[in-house]
């Protein structure tokens, strides 16, 4: 078989096995499996007969990937802002809105030096991408989950990025303060979680579980976090598709001020962001 025939029949069986984009899905799989850095490398070799030997770990692949496993867990590597992150079981898969996240709370950087927050890091992409843009900042990330922390600083010293990681159940000990505070948290109602896509069950339960209402751990850090920001300290959240109504609200019952959201690129209300309390 071609590289092109074994892409065709791969795509086949992923499409009959209900994964989207199966041709994509397909070819990031060959090309992984041949060693190619790109999977566009494989349209020079459409008409390349391929060995048994060369088909026999795309079998694996594409039967694994058949049965929900993530296309990210498989490549072992997630893109992210221009930048391949390593991506695996510990920590929740990047999604591509979560890009648009970081581009907001870069914006609100206004001091070069400004001491930044990643809470619930997860692979730590967020705090690495910040890390990287803000070469004079102060920037620390804290998850609950060593082994997340563990992927996020695998990540960090790939990127060479200066940020600090610390175990921590939303904030780090002490009184620090920061300037900016950036927090995708879990926010799927604890009811829903059954009814997720297959994909989405690889990702840690801890991750993705935010209590009855999807808000109690949205709502504990916003509680939390108001003695532990700088007078204007700039506040920005990722939520679910439905809450920015109620996370507004709440962000304003705790004294934030200029609480607002913000759409995602396709038109979802999927972002808050929030100034400190007055003081």
């Amino acid at each position: 078989m071609t590289v092109l025939e074994v892409i065709q029949s791969a795509t086949g069986y992923l499409a009959k096995n209900g994964v989207d984009d199966a041709r994509l899905n397909a070819e990031h799989l060959l090309a992984h499996a041949l060693g190619k850095k790109k999977r566009l490398d494989l349209y020079l070799e459409f008409d390349r007969p391929l060995s048994d030997a060369e088909r026999a770990p795309l079998r694996d692949l594409v039967r694994s990937r058949g049965q929900g496993v993530p296309l990210q867990h498989l490549l072992g590597t997630v893109e992210f802002h221009g930048r391949t992150f390593k991506s695996d079981a510990r920590a929740l898969i990047p999604r591509p809105e979560t890009e648009q996240l970081v581009e907001l709370a870069q914006a609100a950087i206004q001091n070069p030096n400004s001491k930044i927050l990643d809470v619930g890091t997860g692979s730590g992409v967020i705090a690495i991408t910040l890390a990287l843009q803000n070469p004079a900042a102060t920037v620390t990330a804290t998850d609950l989950s060593p082994a997340a922390l563990a992927l996020a600083a695998e990540n960090a010293a790939t990127h060479n990025a200066p940020v600090r990681f610390v175990e921590a159940d939303l904030l780090p000990p002490g009184d620090e303060r920061f300037h900016l505070v950036v927090a995708n948290l879990p926010y799927i109602p604890a009811a829903d979680l059954p009814g997720l896509a297959r994909e989405v069950h690889h990702d840690p339960a801890s991750a993705l579980d935010g209590g009855a209402d999807g808000l109690e751990i949205i709502q504990r850090l916003a509680d939390i976090l108001r003695p532990r920001l700088e007078p204007d300290a700039a506040l920005w959240l990722e939520i679910g598709h439905d809450q920015s109504d109620r996370v507004c609200a709440l962000l304003t019952a705790l004294g934030y001020r200029d609480v607002a959201s913000v759409r995602d690129y396709p038109g979802i209300e999927r972002f808050v962001r929030a100034t400190a309390p007055a003081l």
